[in-house]
């Protein structure tokens, strides 16, 4: 029945979409709100669009940069460092980094891995503690030698890749390591002439921008490169044959008195250059694992010690300069001591009567101090600064110390006479080697470089050209047969110097430790080079200066001298050192 009304329905024409049944009534305005929300969308689609490409072009392409592009550091190589005669003392020698990326490092088969760690020097273990980080770059090892990259490429593994880098090389090793320095991985200067002219030696790295795939490979070279500019050569003042010289005899004195420490400087008297500088204990700047504090340490410049009878020269000379006595003026030294106040001061011998000349030559501690109180305190603190002490060196290297000079209106008159003789006063090396100069120049003083330079400075006029003389040939004295460092006489030269032997302070007291020192120069005539020699703690049966120091400065003069081609000026060859040659007082 049902289906005959359908039939019926369709043959009377009906529409079956015009049943009242199926028949949707819906309001004109939410049709009009479906059609606004449609238009909208797409307006907020156009300028999405809109603004992607055009107003944030430039925010994108950084975006998608960052993910392919790379800006690759190009090495600038450092400048060397050479000695006055062109002498190579420190390069740079290419080599390269090993890098890696873990992820792909890590599918490598385990006999591979197993070689790698033992061309890297490291243990298996600290290599998969390395590729085990979850990081896209990982070095394993740097500045690794060519012959070994070349090895580890051929193992062919994924994810190891290489960079180029310098590595600098010292030929002098420990010879001149106190002077040269070294450099860190990263090739900048950690000490010496590496460390103080770091920023001219190190020139300026260059760049270059690349696109890289995801393995690290350079696909393609985008934009302008920056070259790299090389450092700048720098050339010292060192002579590198004076330079051994001074270093093998130091090493030499060392070793034969049980020494703590040693150190020694060649000053060049016409120009004020380092010839050459040495310090015991050393090390080797190329290989410097188990390296100490005790070995870095640059003690002819860091380190202050008293400088006992070397400093008496200077009271001497300043009596002479206010013509407070000549060198022939009798000062009576016996019976050997001198009370002030409540201290004694005394010599190592009674000489009862000595000259001026002969006070210096016999290192009496109480004919010093006899002339040093003739003299207001300001006269001595003022010669003491003049000449350097108390001073920072004006050098460009670092770390050199001042000493300590303490203000002349606090001196006591025992702290007076103890200084007199160079106890109570700290200085370093080269200090002492510098302040020799008013002796060697005739009474004028220049300034000290490690740069070479060839030309003579300007000096200052510190004491006249007549009291620098008669000073000058006490001096020859002092260290002559009848002085207190007969064995720093030299085969052919006239000398002139003075020994120290010093105490040292252990806590607030002294102790029965020296600071065995000499202070000279050569040839007399015609002065060409200061020599200072300091050896800490010898401990084998000897500690005077003219037994520890003097031989020391007597081989090395000699051999700096014939090595400057510097004629003799003396026919006397024959060393006279006589068996009770005087000691320095302490």
């Amino acid at each position: 029945m049902m289906r005959a009304a359908s039939r019926t329905a369709a043959g009377k024409g009906v529409q079956f979409s015009a049943s009242p049944v199926l028949a949707v009534k819906l309001p004109v305005w939410r049709s009009r709100v479906v059609l606004f929300v449609l238009f909208a969308a797409f307006a907020a689609l156009v300028g999405r669009a809109l603004w992607l490409q055009g107003l944030s072009t430039e925010f994108l392409q950084k975006q998608g940069a960052s993910r392919y592009a790379r800006t690759l550091e190009l090495p600038a190589t450092r400048g060397k460092i050479t000695d006055r005669n062109g002498q190579m003392l420190a390069s740079s020698l290419p080599v390269k980094a090993i890098w890696a990326i873990p992820e792909d490092v890590s599918e490598a088969p385990p006999e591979k891995l197993r070689e790698l760690a033992k061309l890297l020097d490291m243990s298996e273990r600290d290599l998969s503690k390395k590729l085990d980080s979850d990081r896209t770059f990982v070095y394993l090892k740097r500045q690794v030698e060519q012959e070994t990259v070349d090895k580890i490429l051929k193992l062919g593994i994924a994810g190891i890749e290489t960079r180029k880098e310098y590595k600098r090389y010292y030929p002098e090793g420990e010879v001149l390591a106190h002077i040269v320095g070294f450099t860190n991985v990263e090739d900048a200067g950690q000490e010496g002439m590496e460390l103080a002219f770091q920023k001219n030696l190190a020139g300026t790295t260059g760049t270059r921008r690349v696109i890289k795939d995801r393995l690290g490979r350079v696909v393609e070279d985008i934009g302008s490169a920056r070259l790299p500019h090389d450092g700048k050569d720098l050339a010292l003042s060192i002579d590198r044959k004076i330079q051994y010289i001074a270093f093998s005899h130091l090493k030499e004195a060392v070793e034969k008195h049980k020494a703590k420490a040693a150190g020694i400087v060649v000053l060049d008297v016409k120009t004020g250059e380092v010839l050459a500088l040495a310090n015991l204990p050393t090390y080797n700047p190329n290989d410097r694992s188990g390296l100490t504090g005790a070995q870095l340490r640059n003690r002819v410049l860091t380190d202050t010690f008293e400088p006992g009878s070397t400093l008496k020269p200077f009271t001497i000379a300043l009596g002479l300069e206010n013509k407070l006595v000549t060198p022939m003026t009798n000062i009576q030294t016996a019976p050997g001591r001198l009370t002030i106040g409540k201290a004694t001061i005394g010599d190592a011998h009674p000489h009862g009567m000595l000259t001026v000349a002969q006070v210096l030559e016999k290192s009496s501690n109480v004919g010093t101090a006899k002339i040093a109180l003739q003299m207001q305190p300001q006269q001595m603190w003022e010669l003491f600064t003049s000449v350097g002490f108390g001073q920072q060196p004006k050098l460009d290297f670092p770390g050199a110390v001042a000493g300590r000079v303490r203000p002349h209106k606090s001196w006591k008159p025992i702290e007076q006479a103890t200084m007199s003789y160079g106890h109570g006063i700290s200085t370093s090396l080269i200090q002492m080697a510098h302040s020799y100069m008013i002796f060697a120049r005739d009474g004028e003083m220049i300034p000290i470089t490690f740069h070479k330079s060839g030309d003579e400075p300007i000096g200052q006029r510190v004491i006249s050209s007549k009291t620098a003389r008669d000073v000058r040939g006490m001096l020859e004295m002092a260290a002559g047969p009848t002085g207190t460092a007969p064995q720093a006489q030299v085969p052919g030269y006239r000398v002139a110097g003075k020994t120290g032997t010093a105490h040292k302070l252990i806590g607030r007291q002294y102790g029965n430790k020296y600071v065995a020192s000499f202070v000279g120069f050569a040839p007399v005539s015609n002065p060409r080079i200061i020599v200072a020699v300091m050896v800490d703690e010898p401990s084998n049966g000897q500690h005077y200066g003219g037994q520890v120091a003097g031989p020391v400065f007597a081989a090395v003069t000699a051999n700096a001298l014939r090595a400057l081609n510097v004629s003799p000026d003396t026919a006397v060859t024959d060393i006279i050192i006589p068996a009770d040659a005087p000691k320095e007082s302490l």
